[in-house]
């Protein structure tokens, strides 16, 4: 397995009741600051770290804050495409998204050099 490939983190946990989904963009936003290539991924209810309302989210403001970093880096999130939520204030900030299916995301997961589960 080549060192060039991306550090994937895949998020799932649901951030309006669980912390670890903030846990787990900290600790990929600290892998992208030691200048490795990181993937994100969101699936399930883990797309909910791109809630408009981070009042809802356990960790928000920490959650808005490296939602702000990774955004500023460039770093879009890959989103399991049939989890999207409808509401209209999803994304409200226009992070950049990548819609991947389930199948896409397995591909990522098997192209990674590392991946962090949460």
């Amino acid at each position: 397995m080549a060192d060039n490939q991306p550090v994937l983190v895949l998020i799932g946990l649901d951030p309006r009741v669980s912390h670890r989904a903030n846990e787990a963009m900290r600790i990929g936003l600290g892998v992208v600051s030691g200048e490795n290539e990181v993937t994100f991924v969101l699936r399930g209810p883990g797309v909910h770290l791109l809630d408009a309302d981070t009042d809802d989210l356990v960790d928000g403001d920490d959650i808005a804050k490296f939602r702000a970093s990774l955004k500023a880096l460039g770093i879009p999130f890959h989103v399991e495409e049939t989890a999207v939520p409808a509401d209209p204030d999803w994304n409200v900030d226009g992070h950049p998204i990548v819609p991947v299916s389930l199948e896409r995301i397995a591909d990522l997961v098997r192209r990674s050099r590392r991946a962090l589960v949460f």
